[in-house]
């Protein structure tokens, strides 16, 4: 049985910056991953988008790591010459009753440590964005886009000079805590013993640990999956920042994001269901878009939606719970030595990505 000093799970973009991080620490990293590339699950399909931290429940996880991991990856990106641009956000409110949400989103934000918010009037949006329908808006100036392929690229390569590798096709089968570390048996029947063992399998994570002899099943979340449909626009976008509209209470809207070349892409929304491999866009769903988009874009022209593309966000709780935090546990949560479970990590988790590398490299030296 070959000895490994650290084996991360998973070569999404949150996989590959924990590798970075613990390779820059001096472990010795080897990266399992199920399929035959990095970045192939929801690290592949989501909007890109470098979140300000405005909506997270102050002192959560997700608001301080996306807080913290906004300043990191913007850092990161200028400093490898990751395409990425900080385009802005505007949050748009379509209607009067609206109005009184901007400023206490205003006050969640700074809460966060999130202080550069922008409240406009209707006059001022319009100035920014002469397409725009609303009554008042609030400007983020922080959000942003990356290539999020590009920057996954990148942390491969770090973590690869660093010393660590990545394995393809390595799915794990399960895994036996021991006494001398944990040891995993992959698919096609090697096996290996680690140190220290991090579970950044995304979508899969929970089911990964519940294969793990020596975890009590109390600390494994069941598994949930929330299928986001993108429908991309016809056409340049006559917009030059994310356009969000204000959360109301049947869901945060239809968003309009962009890619780095400028095409619009509108998504994603909210659909339950029970597989993690339901990727197919049903295009009857695209019919409700258009309403609500043409609540802040009016001249948006029927048949101008076209289908997209589907993620799916590794939810550990149903549709009937509020959304739950992160969960980061370690040793001193589940009691078995060496080993981090990363469950839960959706959106903010692109942008938190660095962030949250160093805070698993914390937890294991």
């Amino acid at each position: 049985m070959e000895r490994v000093d650290t084996i991360i799970i998973g070569a999404g973009v949150v996989g590959l910056a924990v590798a970075r991080a613990l390779a820059l620490v001096g472990r010795e990293v080897m990266v399992l991953e199920a399929t035959d590339a990095i970045g192939t699950g929801t690290s592949s399909r989501n909007s890109e988008v470098i979140h300000a931290g405005i909506y997270y429940a102050a002192g959560s996880l997700k608001a301080r790591l996306c807080v913290a991991g906004k300043a990191l990856l913007y850092r990161y990106c200028d400093e490898r010459g990751v395409a990425h641009k900080r385009c802005g956000k505007l949050l748009v409110a379509t209607s009067d009753d609206q109005v009184p949400q901007l400023q206490s989103i205003v006050d969640k934000a700074a809460a966060n440590g999130v202080n550069d918010l922008v409240l406009l009037t209707k006059r001022e949006a319009q100035a920014m964005e002469p397409d725009l329908a609303c009554v008042a808006a609030i400007h983020s100036p922080s959000t942003g886009i990356v290539d999020s392929h590009g920057l996954m690229l990148s942390l491969q390569g770090d973590m690869e000079n660093a010393g660590g590798m990545v394995a393809f096709n390595a799915a794990v089968a399960s895994a036996t805590v021991r006494g001398d570390g944990i040891a995993l048996v992959m698919n096609d029947g090697t096996e290996l013993l680690a140190e220290r063992v991090v579970n950044c399998a995304g979508l899969y994570a929970p089911a990964l640990a519940s294969r793990f002899a020596g975890l009590a099943a109390t600390h494994v979340p069941t598994a949930y999956f929330a299928k986001g449909n993108y429908f991309t626009l016809s056409g340049r976008s006559p917009f030059t920042r994310l356009i969000y509209p204000v959360p109301q209470a049947a869901g945060l809207g239809v968003h309009l994001t962009l890619d780095l070349g400028g095409q619009a892409k509108f998504g994603p929304d909210v659909q339950w269901v029970d597989s993690a491999d339901d990727l197919l866009v049903d295009p009857k769903r695209g019919d409700a878009f258009y309403a609500e988009v043409r609540k802040y874009w009016p001249a948006l022209a029927d048949g101008a939606l076209q289908l997209g593309y589907a993620g799916i966000r590794p939810k550990i709780n149903s549709a009937a719970e509020p959304a739950r935090d992160f969960v980061i546990e370690g040793p001193a949560v589940h009691g078995v030595r060496g080993l981090v479970n990363l469950f839960g990590i959706e959106s903010p988790g692109l942008t938190s990505s660095l962030a949250i590398g160093d805070y698993v490299s914390a937890m294991l030296t």
